[in-house]
């Protein structure tokens, strides 16, 4: 792997110790979100050019066998940056995760705070003071949808007279 490592131009070197795993702890994910695209790039800079000349290699050589021995340090390449970012990626989804978790708890609380007091009527659960009849939003249909209900209803009438004559 050091061999690998060394391999790469310093820029990718420095890319790719970006994605350790304690500098990865200190970015927020905005910056794991640049990092990532940062990553992506490179990496698919060297697929780009480990394919171009594994192409060449093999009208050069005839065979794809021993073609890929040629390109194996761009292929090499690749799969560093590969694994960084997939690390970058592992890293990107826990953030994201903890963050809308976060986002979402706040939400809760603001609608809880903002939420009128149902004490005063009797009641202690919100939920049962809903109104009879149910959901307001339920009951409003769009045209478009009143029409693919209307043409799902009369498909099924369909097939179900074409059976019943058979």
């Amino acid at each position: 792997m050091k061999k690998l490592l060394k391999s790469l131009s310093e820029k990718d070197f420095r890319l790719y110790r970006q994605t350790k795993r304690d500098r990865l702890r200190d970015l927020d994910e905005d910056e794991l979100i640049d990092l990532h695209a940062r990553v992506r790039n490179a990496r698919n800079k060297h697929m780009t050019v480990y394919r171009r000349e594994a192409a060449s290699a093999v009208t050069d050589k005839a065979s794809r066998g021993a073609a890929r021995r040629t390109t194996g340090g761009n292929a090499a390449r690749v799969e560093a940056l590969e694994t960084a970012l997939a690390r970058v990626s592992r890293r990107l989804g826990t953030v994201a995760k903890q963050n809308a978790a976060a986002l979402k708890q706040e939400r809760l609380d603001a609608a809880r705070s903002d939420a009128p007091s149902f004490a005063g009527a009797g009641v202690d659960d919100p939920a049962a003071a809903k109104i009879p009849g149910g959901n307001a939003k339920s009951k409003q249909k769009s045209a478009g949808r009143k029409k693919r209900e209307a043409s799902d209803i009369a498909a099924g009438a369909k097939r179900q007279a074409k059976r019943d004559s058979r």
